[in-house]
Parts: C-alpha cells; sequence; structure tokens
C-alpha cells in the first residue's frame, strides 16, 4: 500500500521540533548550567543519570504503548500525553533562573526525556505500521528522518542567524530554542495526530513481557541489525564529538567552524531523495553497505590534510554528508522488517518495544563515541591549546581512522543480510494470514 503524500508530510512534522531539541540540550545546556552557576562536574552527574533514565523509559513506554487499547489508536494518545509534558519541562530547562541546584536540572532532565520518550517511541513506532510494504517502509523513514535533519540544521543556525551563536551567549540561545519549541512543537503534533490515520494491528497473542522479551532477542536478524547500528553509530559519533576540535587545532579553521557543520547537514538532506531512489532499485541492506563505504572512501582522505586545507576539508564534508541520510533511514526501515519476523511468528506486533530498543542503541553509540575526547586526553590532547603532538596524532586517528574501522565490522554484520523485499512480502502474508 503506497503512504500518501497527504500522510507522509504531517507524519513526519513532529520530528523537525524533536530534533532541535536534542541539539541545544547535548551542546548548549552544560554551559548555560554553568553560567547559572553550577558546578561542572555536578552538570556531568546529572547528565550521566539522565541517560540511565532513558534505560528505563524507553523500553516501558515501548511495551506500554504496544498493550494500549484505545479508539484513538495505541500510539497517538501516547504522543498526545507527552507534549504537554515535554512542553513545561523544556522551558523549565532550557531557561533557568540564576543560582539553580543540581536537583532541579536533575527533575527537569528526568522530566524532559520521559517526555520526550513518550512522543518519540511511538512516533517511530507508528511510521513502522504505516505500511507494511518494504519499499514504502524506506519512503516513511526518508521523510521523518529529512525532517529531522532540517531541524537539525535549523537548531544549529538559528542562533547565529539572531545574533546568539557566540561563545558565551548559550542562555541566551536556549532561550530563543525554547520559545521556537513552545509554538512549533504543539502546532506540528496537532496536525500530526488529526491528519494522519493509525491502522489496526494483528490481534495480540498471550505472549506474557518477559517471553516476550526473550523472543525479541532471540530474533537474529535484530541481534545482527542492533550491532550493526550501534557500531556505525560509534563511528558516526565519533567524528561527531571531536569535530570542533579536529577542524580548530589541526585545520586551524575553527572560525568556519560552522561552515562546515552547517554543508554536512544540507548535503545529508539534499541526497535522501538519492538513497530512497537506490533502496527502492536495489534493497535497504545492499544500499547502507554502499553508502558506508562512500563515508570510508571519503575518510581515508582526512589524514592527508593540514593547515590551510579548508576547501578539501568543505569537499570531503559535503560528501560524507550525503551518507547521513542513508545512516538515518535505512536501518530504521530495516528495523521495521525485523519487527515483522516476530510478528509473523508470534503473532503480536510489538513494534513499541523494539523501537524503544532502538532508541536506546543510538543513546548507547552516543555514549561510547563520547569517550573519543577522554582517550585523545590520555595520549597528551588538550581541548584549550591543542596539547602534545602525540595527543594530535591521537585525535586524528580518533577522528577519522577509528571510524574506519568500526564501519568495515558493521559493513560484515550486514553482508549477510536475511530480508530482502520477496522474504519481507512472505512475512507480510503469514501476518495477514493470521490476523
Amino acid at each position: 500500500m503506497r503512504v500518501a503524500l497527504r500522510h507522509l508530510l504531517p507524519y513526519a512534522l513532529p520530528a523537525l521540533p524533536l530534533a532541535i531539541l536534542v541539539l541545544p540540550v547535548y551542546v548548549f545546556l552544560p554551559s548555560a548550567y554553568a553560567q547559572a552557576g553550577m558546578p561542572l562536574a555536578s552538570i556531568g552527574i546529572v547528565l550521566l543519570l539522565s541517560r540511565l533514565w532513558d534505560g528505563v523509559t524507553d523500553p516501558l513506554v515501548g511495551a506500554l504503548s504496544d498493550r494500549t487499547v484505545t479508539r484513538f489508536g495505541r500510539r497517538k494518545p501516547w504522543i498526545a500525553a507527552g507534549l504537554p509534558l515535554t512542553l513545561l519541562s523544556l522551558w523549565f530547562l532550557m531557561v533557568p533562573d540564576d543560582g539553580v541546584g543540581p536537583a532541579y536540572l536533575l527533575g527537569w532532565s528526568f522530566a524532559l526525556f520521559l517526555g520526550w520518550t513518550m512522543m518519540i517511541v511511538p512516533l517511530t513506532a507508528w511510521g513502522a505500521e504505516l505500511s507494511g510494504d518494504y519499499h514504502q517502509r524506506t519512503r516513511i523513514a526518508g521523510f521523518r528522518e529529512g525532517a529531522a535533519i532540517v531541524g537539525t540544521v535549523l537548531a544549529l543556525t538559528l542562533p547565529f542567524a539572531m545574533g546568539v551563536g557566540a561563545a558565551g551567549q548559550e542562555r541566551d540561545a536556549l532561550r530563543l530554542l525554547a520559545l521556537v519549541l513552545l509554538v512549533i512543537l504543539p502546532l506540528f503534533t496537532v496536525i500530526a495526530l488529526v491528519s494522519v490515520p493509525e491502522y489496526p494491528q494483528p490481534a495480540k497473542s498471550r505472549l506474557k513481557f518477559r517471553r516476550g522479551m526473550k523472543v525479541i532477542f532471540a530474533n537474529g536478524a535484530f541481534r545482527k541489525l542492533i550491532a550493526a547500528y550501534v557500531i556505525n553509530g560509534v563511528a558516526n559519533g565519533l567524528p561527531a564529538q571531536l569535530f570542533l576540535f579536529f577542524v580548530q587545532h589541526l585545520l586551524m579553521e575553527g572560525e568556519r567552524a560552522g561552515l562546515l557543520l552547517l554543508s554536512y547537514f544540507a548535503s545529508g538532506l539534499l541526497a535522501v531523495p538519492l538513497w530512497l531512489w537506490l533502496s527502492g532499485k536495489y534493497g535497504k541492506h545492499v544500499v547502507w553497505r554502499w553508502a558506508m563505504f562512500w563515508n570510508i572512501g571519503w575518510f581515508l582522505a582526512v589524514p592527508l590534510l593540514g593547515p590551510g586545507d579548508f576547501t578539501a576539508f568543505l569537499v570531503i564534508c559535503v560528501m560524507t554528508g550525503m551518507s547521513l541520510g542513508a545512516d538515518l533511514i535505512l536501518p530504521s526501515a530495516m528495523q521495521a522488517d525485523v519487527v515483522d519476523m516476530d510478528t509473523a511468528r508470534t503473532g503480536r506486533a510489538r513494534t513499541g518495544l523494539y523501537f524503544a530498543f532502538w532508541g536506546l542503541a543510538t543513546k548507547l553509540a552516543t555514549a561510547l563515541a563520547a569517550l573519543g575526547l577522554t582517550v585523545a586526553g590520555l595520549f597528551g590532547f588538550d581541548p584549550a591549546t591543542g596539547g602534545t603532538e602525540m595527543g594530535q596524532t591521537a585525535l586524528l586517528w580518533l577522528y577519522a581512522l577509528v571510524p574506519v574501522v568500526f564501519k568495515l565490522f558493521a559493513i560484515a554484520l550486514l553482508w549477510h543480510w536475511p530480508i530482502d523485499a520477496d522474504m519481507q512480502a512472505s512475512l507480510r502474508a503469514r501476518i495477514a494470514a493470521r490476523t
């Protein structure tokens, strides 16, 4: 079944403000709370506890949304319930008063991440359930992740466009983005809830939660996909974490880092239609492997660069940015096919729980990639001064070469991927027969 454009566009809309929300929390929030008088050590501990909180809320929301039965569907009520909590907590978290303490940051962080989970986990599960068609799922994920890339670009550019993007202006940037979110997040969410249908799912089996968890992790395709996704996520996360330091200390182009970042994300957005077309012609897993090889080829040129090679690195940012769209769209669409294997076997569509673990995998990859700066520091890199020559060499390896090794491992895991269009059609036929 082809999903109409009048449904795709409204469905994708909430992903845009939800993506705007993610970037400031990771980029601007630590500096803003330090300016408000909170010690950096306390901020770090609170953000770590927030990530552990996600480990509880993500699978819980996923499982509960799978079990929800209302006349409005099972995903829409959770998104609607998460909206007011997200709006309330994002304001208090992103616009703190002077002198707030760690308990304030912890409480509102927990509230925001709970609200965000209540929206994003059902939203991604809802997208997987809009169509059972192999290629339509890629198209749905393409619209959603394309909107998320637009949101990320807006989060990067709005503070600079409004004159609050410089270092030391993080509190002003957070306030600006909070005001924007208070307008567009409820607007876009209501449009999606009103405009997009939620289709009935297969009848539930009597499989218990604990047994269901065992079935999920007995799903070999799921284990293989989520392992490849985490490994590739670390490969993408390392350059993301180290980008500013690489540009500042090895290329000596720190003042033009914003232009490089913008070119990367803009390229990722513009390449989305290309990946959709290629995956429709050759299959998701094949094209995702191609995208990773493409990324590897360009990253191998990075160690050849030095101070003043701005134009060459700009080209690399554009070319590697192209693979961003594939990394966001194709694994998510493959995950929807993996859920079909479970549904065909058990008769229960645990899409929400599967995508909750998908969200946890994303956060795990981000957390592991964050260790890159720590490792570079152990070899003598100093974020303020550049540190020793060995430290800068370690930074180069972690930025450009270690990700290549990780991507090769991810490609190897996907080399014999079991679900193509024919097998997925067979799974959907089995599900229809059970229904």
